[in-house]
Formats: C-alpha cells, structure tokens, sequence
C-alpha cells in the first residue's frame, strides 16, 4: 500500500492489477480491495486497470476460464471490490483454448456497451487474435497487455500491430531480465552501458527503451517498494540519443 502511495506521489496515473493477483483461491481479488483502499479520495487522478479470464486455485496454481458468464461474473465482482460504477480499463486476461475468442470478446464488447468498462483491453493475445478481438470489438480496443523486456522481445510483432492500429500497448513484467542489483543477462549488457553514461538505474533505461518504441508504449512495472516505483517513474523523464537506442536494438 505504501508502494501505491509512492507512486501516485511520483506522478504515476495508472495502475494495473487483475484479480487474479493473490496467493491462490483463498484471496482471490484482495489485490483490487486494497488498490481501491489507498486510492480512496484521489480515484479521479488514477486510471485503474484490472482483467477477468484466469481463476486460482488450491495450492497457488492457475486455470483459464473465457466463457462469457464467467467474464460478466468477474467484471461485477471487479466493480464491487474497485467501489467504482464502471472500470476504467478492463482487460480479457488471456486466450482460454476452450472458448472461442470472439465469444470472450464479445463481453467486453457487451460491458462497453452497458456502461460496465470505459475501455476494453486483451492480454496475452497474438497478432491475428489482436485483429480478431479489434474486429469484434467494433474498432473499440483501447489497449493490448503483453510480456516484453529487453531480454523477451518476441511481442515485438504485437507492439507493431498496436502502433499500426492506435491501440496502446502494455509490456508486463518490462524488467524481466534485470537483476536486483542492476545485472542485466540475455545479451542485454548494453542497457548497464547506458545507465553507466546517464549515472541512472539499468531499469530507467529499460523502461525509457520501451518509451522510445511507439507512442502507443506504457509499460507497467511491477514494484513491491516505495524506492523502485520513484526509480521506475522516473524513466519518464529520460531521453536517450538516437546512438543509443540504435546499439539498444
């Protein structure tokens, strides 16, 4: 909770969750509780994103479940735990190969149109699913959430596809790669050479990296303290030369 705090100090306006995010089964959607306890009186300077589509279950494990009722079933539970009357961004979680993804989709499309989400997003999704989903949605698809670092770079088609359609794109886990202590591996020791020159953490220029990408690039780095979050923030305002983002790739 102090780490929210911090960064909505730091000037930081959207925060992502799902209410999957817990131990397992047992805490299921605690996540969406507590961001809506420390946002309370400050929500309108915060856009809150949270997703429906994965389950827990006993022991910690993970499952999928896409089919519409589930997906009505999570956005109420969302609204409920958030306080709010309708979610700012609200994301399918991820393709479950039981459903057909139009199916899935459809929901969100349903929940535009009732006034439950302001925005619809998909995670996890490939590029003819991204066009699927934009189809369906109507042109309506505000945001697409996948895993992209420095060191997992194989959504760079999506990230393309984002920019070429004006959806935003949302790299998860965007310092997969970088060590606590700053050492970068996969081949990504250029980022460390970077933030040597600029006197600035590897996980500034990671994230001021992604930046430079596309305008449609926000990425959302997880951060379990108030010190990482003002460090990540501040990539914001770190400008890397043309040089440089060349021997970044």
């Amino acid at each position: 909770m102090a780490t929210i705090r911090a960064a909505v100090e730091a000037g930081v306006t959207l925060i992502d969750t799902a209410d999957a995010y817990s131990l397992d089964d047992s805490d299921f959607g605690h996540n969406e509780e507590l961001i809506a306890e420390v946002l309370r009186g400050t929500r309108e300077e915060v856009l809150v994103s949270t997703k429906g589509g994965h389950t827990r279950v006993p022991g910690g494990g993970w499952e999928l479940d896409g089919r519409p009722e589930h997906l009505r079933s999570a956005c109420e539970a969302s609204l409920r735990r958030l306080g709010v009357e309708a979610i700012d961004l609200y994301h399918f979680h991820r393709p479950d190969p039981k459903v057909p993804t139009a199916e899935s989709v459809g929901v969100l499309a349903d929940l535009l149109d009732a006034g439950k989400i302001r925005m619809a997003a998909v995670s996890n999704f490939d590029p003819d699913q991204i066009r699927e989903a934009h189809e369906v949605l109507g042109g309506r698809l505000s945001a697409v959430q996948n895993q992209y670092s420095p060191v997992f770079r194989s959504s760079e088609p999506e990230l393309e596809l984002c920019a070429e359609l004006g959806v935003a794109f949302l790299p998860w886990s965007p310092l997969g790669g970088i060590g606590k202590a700053g050492d970068l591996g996969g081949g990504a020791e250029p980022f460390a050479a970077v933030a040597r020159a600029h006197g600035v953490s590897p996980q500034q220029v990671a994230l001021a990296w992604m930046l430079a990408k596309a305008p449609v690039v926000v990425p959302i780095p997880g951060s379990s303290r108030p010190e990482s979050i003002r460090d990540s923030a501040a990539a914001a305002e770190l400008t890397l030369t043309g040089a440089e983002l060349a021997d970044l790739g």
